[in-house]
């Protein structure tokens, strides 16, 4: 965000007209369109508004702007002649498109995040530096010599890639495919969207968990899709809601977490598995299992996937890196029939001509390695601990405030207020005091429940923001 620089030695109102005449010029305000009030502008400048008067009139003295009472500051429409039809209206642009925003509380957290990167964060959802491979990912890279064709690789991923997640599927996850029914993606994310994009059209109804990291991406709105919602409780998603929203909505698709669910944690149970499969089948109804947590059981055994168990074909599996290894690495996977393979491969190819080769080498010697498992280890062992911190801290601050099952595995805790509170105003009262976390309303919960996530921060701050945490939602009780 643009500040004018104090230290410098133009005026603090010479530097304000010319970034505003700046953004004018760029279309950022349009023609005719209203500028913020001198009060506003002056508050989120951290200026004096008698400074903003002065660039004000700087600027109108020049005829850029002009000023009508009772109707405020707006850009001139005869600015050198640049009449609308000669300047886009870019603010309408950026409006307009039917690739919908990120809801509005991600954008308040990713805003604070940025002007504050000092905010001790429990929203983001990734694993710390200190949590990734780093040293092992480092050592990959300085003994492999990485100087074979650096065109444009197989649409589909880097093939020997594909292979060794062959080997990897089947060892890790028991599942039983080829490198032909891979596809290599950037992570879930694209996967998802290519899914939504590509095999689903507007008007479709689709399932998805409740609540559902899932509720949170508007790539399903995006898509035009009409989203319904299976109720998940401690047991997992409940494959009987699935038999009356097929019947009342004609579901195409269901979309499932079923191991460590984000954001609630819960492990779907062994029978409501082998239910899901029996209803997919009977109706032909495609079930899409997102699975990025599993190999962070903290018992050292997860769950297996339903695509493990899946024997008409029913599943389409995805995978990644980024909650086990380095989200930065941009590596995940999907596991589908060869058909939808070859029609999503196809369909990246016009996007991007497929991934970059390195990062694929490098998660595939990272596969290979001796160092792959006992990363593994330590992992679970670290986010294990940041976990009972993180609880302890809790019981020890807000015990009679705030209730959660505890996970075995993931990288979230899901917590229930037992208090009436707005969770927009528990948010704001935290980042006001310097922590941050996700409102479950993001996820398709009511107001009364909250995602921690405790991989991403730093050990040494759980403390101190679960304090914090706290202080905010005392202030509002």
């Amino acid at each position: 965000m643009w500040k004018p620089d104090r230290q410098g030695t133009r005026p603090l109102y010479e530097q304000i007209a010319d970034h505003l005449e700046q953004q004018i010029s760029y279309g950022e305000f349009p023609p005719g369109s209203l500028l913020p009030s001198e009060r506003k502008l002056a508050e989120h400048l951290g200026v004096n508004r008698s400074t903003v008067i002065q660039a004000y009139a700087e600027l109108r003295s020049y005829g850029i702007i002009e000023s009508r009472s009772g109707s405020g500051t707006r850009v001139s429409r005869t600015k050198w002649g640049a009449t609308p039809k000669h300047t886009p209206n870019w603010k309408r642009y950026a409006e307009g498109g039917h690739f919908l925003p990120n809801p509005p509380f991600m954008r308040k957290i990713r805003e604070a995040l940025n002007k504050n990167p000092s905010l001790i964060d429990f929203a983001s959802g990734e694993i710390a530096a200190d949590l990734a491979p780093m040293d092992e990912v480092a050592n990959i890279m300085s003994t492999h010599n990485y100087t074979s064709y650096l065109g444009y690789d197989n649409p589909q991923g880097h093939g020997p890639l594909r292979e060794e997640l062959v080997r990897y599927l089947k060892k890790f996850r028991s599942i039983d495919t080829s490198d032909s029914s891979i596809l290599v993606t950037s992570g879930s994310q694209q996967s998802l969207y290519l899914l939504t994009q590509c095999l689903l059209s507007p008007g479709d109804a689709v399932a998805i968990e409740d609540p559902s990291y899932s509720y949170s991406l508007p790539m399903f709105q995006s898509a035009g899709l009409r989203l319904f919602r299976l109720p998940v409780d401690q047991d997992g998603m409940c494959p009987d809601a699935l038999i009356d929203l097929y019947k009342k909505q004609r579901i195409k698709m269901v979309f499932i977490n079923p191991n460590y669910q984000n954001p609630s944690g819960t492990i779907l149970t062994q029978d409501r598995r082998e239910k899901l499969l029996k209803v997919a089948a009977e109706l032909a109804l495609p079930i899409v299992e997102d699975d990025p947590f599993s190999l962070t059981s903290y018992s050292g055994s997860p769950p297996l996937p339903i695509k493990s168990m899946d024997k008409f074909g029913s599943v389409i599996y995805l995978g990644s890196f980024s909650k086990i290894a380095a989200s930065g690495l941009r590596v995940g996977w999907m596991v589908a029939p060869r058909s939808i393979v070859e029609r999503l491969a196809d369909a990246r190819q016009q996007m991007d001509y497929g991934l970059s080769v390195i990062p694929q080498q490098v998660a595939m010697q990272f596969l290979r390695s001796s160092h792959f498992e006992p990363h593994l280890d330590r992992l679970r062992m670290q986010l294990q601990f940041k976990r009972d911190l993180l609880i302890s801290t809790l019981r020890t601050e807000v015990p009679d405030l705030i209730s959660y099952n505890i996970p075995q595995g993931g990288l979230h805790l899901w917590c229930k207020l037992l208090v009436e509170v707005h969770d927009g105003k528990l948010l704001d009262e935290s980042i006001q005091r310097g922590v941050v976390f996700v409102p479950g309303s993001v996820y398709g919960s009511d107001s009364s429940y909250i995602r921690f996530t405790y991989a991403r921060t730093k050990t040494e701050d759980i403390v101190p923001g679960i304090k914090k945490f706290a202080k905010a939602l005392r202030a509002l009780v």
